[in-house]
C-alpha cells in the first residue's frame, strides 16, 4: 500500500486543518490507520487511529475532542480533522498503514506496529 498525505499548511491559532492520506494498492478499509507526528527536534507521537472496520478509534488524550480521525472507503483515503490548532500543534504529520488484518489494540499506538508510511505533510501554527 502506497500513501500520500496532503492538506497541510501554516494557519493561525484557532483555525483548522484536514489532512487527506490518499491510499493506492490496496483497499484501506481492510487495514488499521494511525497518524502520528513529528515536531523539530522530537520523537516521532502518536496522535490518532482508526481499526479497519471504521469503528474503534484511539487518540493520543492530549488531543482528544480537538482531532477527528476518518476515511473514505470510497475515496480510499484517510483524514484527519484538526480544530482549535494550537503553536504547540506545529509538526510535520504522518499517515501510516497497519497491514496485520483484524488485530486492533493499544499497539497501534506504537509507529512500529506500521508497515507503510506516507512521506509526510507539514502543518505550521503560529499564535
Amino acid at each position: 500500500v502506497q500513501l500520500q498525505a496532503s492538506g497541510g499548511g501554516t494557519v493561525q491559532a484557532g483555525e483548522s486543518l484536514r489532512l487527506s492520506c490518499q491510499a493506492s494498492g490496496s483497499s484501506i478499509s481492510n487495514y488499521n490507520m494511525g497518524w502520528f507526528r513529528q515536531a523539530p527536534g522530537k520523537e516521532r507521537e502518536f496522535v490518532a487511529a482508526l481499526d479497519w472496520s471504521g469503528a474503534s478509534t484511539y487518540y493520543v488524550d492530549s488531543l482528544k475532542g480537538r482531532f477527528t480521525i476518518s476515511r473514505d472507503s470510497a475515496k480510499n483515503t484517510g483524514y484527519l480533522q484538526m480544530n482549535s490548532l494550537k503553536p504547540e500543534d506545529t509538526a510535520i504529520y504522518y499517515c501510516a498503514i497497519d497491514l496485520t488484518p483484524y488485530r486492533f489494540s493499544s499497539s497501534n499506538k506504537r509507529p512500529n506496529e506500521y508497515d507503510s508510511w506516507g512521506q509526510g505533510t507539514q502543518v505550521t501554527v503560529s499564535s
